[in-house]
């Protein structure tokens, strides 16, 4: 697999139709995504002592942050509606391959920040609900 610009890997927020459009949240500088995965041990006095977990089994989730400046597009104050209501919501993750992760997620954090002689940057959180899928 070749390497690839982490510039290029977007998150975009849908606009609330079906099937959503998604628009790119300007200003980024950072985005980290996670998946996690729950285990299930199922470790007996037959495991020989060895630690057994159970395949496919577990709660599983996808985690994104990202930090930025803030520019006042329209995706940016989709966010800041989200984060005000609770709304769950459809995101889109691209990559510079072409790959692109979708699923609903809820906005746990919005931070705001500005010096006196810099930008108003921001920080947010979003945690899945649901499936994400990879197209």
């Amino acid at each position: 697999m070749a390497a690839e610009k982490g510039s290029a890997f977007l998150l975009k927020v849908g606009n609330g139709a079906s099937p959503p459009v998604y628009a790119t949240v300007a200003g980024l500088r950072t985005t980290q995504l996670s998946i996690n995965g729950e285990a299930v041990v199922i470790t007996s006095k037959d495991s020989g002592g060895w630690r057994e977990l159970l395949s496919g089994a577990g709660v599983r989730s996808v985690s994104v942050s990202g930090a930025g400046v803030f520019t006042g597009s329209v995706a940016e104050q989709r966010l800041k509606s989200n984060a005000l209501t609770g709304a769950i919501d459809d995101y889109e993750l691209s990559f510079e391959s072409g790959e692109r992760m979708r699923g609903r997620f809820l906005l746990t954090r919005l931070d705001y920040a500005g010096d006196f002689n810099g930008e108003r940057s921001y920080t947010l959180s979003l945690e899945s609900s649901g499936a994400v899928v990879s197209l």
